[in-house]
């Protein structure tokens, strides 16, 4: 940047907003930010992930009913909610031998009905 003036750009004159770059150079949040919300998003980024985390959307799960839902074996299934746990997309609840998997909060929700919605436009 060049003293806040004007700048050429490929024909086209751009004016630098000193204020406002200055506001948001100050609340620019530190790289490790936006890895954090890179690889949160990698995580959606899987189809198989996209699926399991749509049919657990309002509703637990155990991984015999997932497999079935997605005609896939328990093995791929257990996979997947193990990465998803990691990475506190999922939770999940022992209830004698069964283990149920649900999301791990109404965030995850949104944020796969946010891209849904934006989808569909």
């Amino acid at each position: 940047m060049e003293n806040g003036h004007n700048h050429e750009n490929h024909g086209y004159t751009c004016e630098i907003h000193k204020e406002a770059v200055k506001e948001l150079s100050k609340n620019m949040p530190e790289g490790e930010f936006f890895l954090r919300v890179a690889d949160f998003f990698k995580i959606f980024g899987d189809p198989t992930r996209a699926k399991i985390i749509y049919t657990l959307e309002g509703r637990e799960l155990c991984v015999c009913d997932i497999s079935a839902v997605l005609g896939m074996t328990k093995s791929a299934v257990s996979h997947q909610l193990s990465i998803l746990r990691q990475a506190n997309l999922v939770k999940f609840r022992r209830d004698g031998k069964n283990i149920y998997y649900s999301l791990s909060d109404d965030h995850i929700k949104n944020v796969f009905i946010a891209g849904s919605e934006h989808i569909k436009e």
